[in-house]
C-alpha cells in the first residue's frame, strides 16, 4: 500500500531519483531533513529522521540490483512526513525484522514498513513531530 497525501492522493509531493549507490544516500538524508524543517519538526526530530533515512536506505542498497536507481519518495502533512524508498530487485525479498537494523528503524520513526514484490523493495517511514505528538 503507497502513503498518500492529505487529501488521498498517491502522487509524492516530492520525488528524488539517485543512483542506487550509497554516496547518494546524503541527498535523500539532506532532503528529508529540509522538508521536516519546513513542517516545523524539532531538530531532535530532524536528526532522528535523517538517521533512519539513511539506515533504510542501507538496508535497501544491499538488495538493489546494479546500474538501477533508488527513489526517495516524501509525502508531507502537517507535522507529519513519510518517506518511501524504493529501488530494483531481482527477486522477492524477506526482511528480517528481528535484525539491528529493522529495531533502529522502528525506534527512530514513528512507524516503518517494508514491502516487496518480484521486481522492487521499498521501506517506508513515517515521522510524526513530538510537537504534533504531544498535542493529541
Amino acid at each position: 500500500m503507497s502513503p498518500t497525501g492529505p487529501t488521498g492522493e498517491s502522487r509524492a509531493d516530492v520525488e528524488l531519483r539517485v543512483p542506487a549507490d550509497s554516496a547518494y544516500v546524503s541527498v535523500l538524508r539532506t532532503t528529508s531533513a529540509g522538508l521536516a524543517a519546513r513542517l516545523d519538526f524539532t531538530l531532535d526530530d530532524i536528526e532522528d529522521l535523517r538517521m533512519a533515512v539513511g539506515e533504510a536506505s542501507a538496508v535497501v542498497l544491499t538488495e538493489a540490483l546494479s546500474g538501477t536507481d533508488l527513489v526517495g519518495r516524501f509525502y508531507q502533512q502537517p507535522g507529519e512526513l513519510t518517506v518511501s524508498m524504493t529501488v530494483t530487485v531481482p527477486e522477492v525479498v524477506e526482511l528480517d525484522q528481528d535484525s539491528f537494523a529493522w529495531q533502529v528503524l522502528t525506534t527512530l520513526a514513528s512507524q516503518a514498513e517494508a514491502d516487496s514484490t518480484d521486481s522492487e523493495l521499498t521501506i517506508t517511514l513515517t515521522m510524526v513531530s513530538s510537537h504534533q505528538e504531544s498535542t493529541n
